[in-house]
Order: structure tokens, then sequence, then C-alpha cells
């Protein structure tokens, strides 16, 4: 696939699943733009960087402009930046569960809304990058996995009011390993006894979500709109069967 002279925005590309889908879109020659909070050390060829939070209001704007001054034009949108801590439902201040929505939720709604003119001149498309946390129960991050479900639900209206001039699609990430995996699953002994429990015996990868995200994006693929690709490798275990499991073994 030949991304040369596209355009891809890349929201939190500068580390975890944004920095690989970032590097593989570059290897393919896109012009990649990318954002954070903090300007990474490093950054490579065919890379741009601006920094900003994307949960200020002013954000979505000034990082379309940013694009549009470097490159002229739009071509995809990969709404990747997210995340939450854990907390007990019952200790989330108003404050946290504000952030933790604004960042999952309402920022790619509103960069999505500042793209859609770029994105219709170049009959471009939209990613949004979603969670399995928002197709199952999520207890610990509740604002987390509601924000990811209601980004499905943004990912399926859009492809649906936007067509036939921009595709809309969702990627629904599994358990990824990341720089920063160790501190969430309890270090390389838990990630591994983790991965063991996996049907595919492995943690995701960043390039396993990049993989995805050049098949969504390939203007190739013009029929696939409105779709919430799974990338998790067959999915979690069901917890009744290690409970009954343990339960056969208590008799």
């Amino acid at each position: 696939m030949n991304f040369k002279n596209k355009t891809i925005i890349i929201t939190g590309g500068s580390r975890g699943i944004g920095k690989g889908i970032s590097q593989s879109f570059s290897d393919l020659g896109a012009n990649i733009i990318i954002c954070g909070r903090k300007t990474p050390e490093k950054i490579a060829k065919n890379i741009n960087f601006i920094e900003l939070d994307i949960r200020n209001s002013d954000a979505a704007q000034k990082l379309v402009n940013f694009a549009l001054d470097k490159t002229g034009k739009i071509d995809c949108l990969i709404n990747n930046a997210g995340g939450g801590p854990p907390v007990e439902s019952h200790k989330a201040s108003p404050n946290l569960t504000e952030k933790v929505v604004s960042l999952n939720l309402l920022a790619p709604i509103n960069i999505s809304q500042a793209a859609y003119e770029s994105l219709k001149k170049t009959k471009g498309s939209i990613i949004n990058i979603s969670s399995v946390s928002a197709t199952r129960s999520s207890p610990g991050s509740v604002a987390y996995g509601a924000s990811k479900a209601g980004l499905i639900n943004v990912t399926t209206s859009l492809a649906m009011e936007w067509a036939p001039l921009i595709r809309v699609n969702a990627i629904i990430a599994g358990l990824i390993k990341t720089e920063a995996s160790s501190d969430h699953y309890g270090g390389e002994a838990g990630m591994k006894y983790l991965a063991d429990n996996l049907p595919m015996k492995r943690m995701g990868t960043p390039n396993d979500i990049a993989k995805a995200c050049i098949f969504l994006a390939d203007s190739d693929n013009n029929y696939v709109s409105g779709a919430c690709l799974e990338v998790f490798g067959g999915g979690e275990p069901p917890s009744f069967l290690k409970i009954a499991e343990e339960a056969n073994n208590i008799k």
C-alpha cells in the first residue's frame, strides 16, 4: 500500500500505540501530523509535531490548522489519544471523570468536526481507536469504558451521516503491550501470566493496531465504513470458565 503524499493526523502519536501507527504510515511515505502534551525528544522524518492538550476547547481547530499549514490537506484522521487511571468508582472525583470523558470521547468528536471540511475535499476517512473496555464491563475504569463505548456510537453515527464522502471506522483494541504496560499489568511476570491466558498466547503490539489502521485508511477499501474491527487476538476468555475450573477443584 502506498500512502505517499497523504496526510495522516494521529492524536497521541508520540508514544505507545500512536507511535507505532505513526511509524508505520511514515514508512509508507505519508506525511504525519501528531500531537501531545509534551514534545518528544526525537521526532522521525516525515513527522510533524504540535504540542497541545486535545481536551482544551480550542485544540481541535489548532491541530487541523497546523496540518493544513504543513501539507495543505488532510486524508485521514486517527483519533488515538486516550486512557484513564484505574480508580474505584465511588472514589472517582467529578473532575477526574470529566477529564477522562473529555479525552476519550469529546476530543475525538471535536477534532472530527474540525477536520470535516478538509476530509470532505479529499474523500478521506476517520479511524477511532476504541477498546475492549467498550464492549465488556469495565470495573475500576467506568468513565473510560463508557467513553470508549460512546466512541463506537460516534463511529457508526458519523459513518452514516457523513457518507458517501467521508468513511468512519473504529478499531476495538485488545490488551496491547506498550512502554506503559509493565506498570499497568504488574511487571514482566504479570504480563507473561496475562499473555499465557490469552488465546494467541501473547499480548497485542502497536504494530498490530497499525496494520489494521493501514487497511482501514486505504482508499481502495472504500466500501468499508461504520465498521468496528476487533483487533484482540481472539478476545479474553470469559471469567466463568476459570471460576468453574476452580469450583471443580474444590470438590
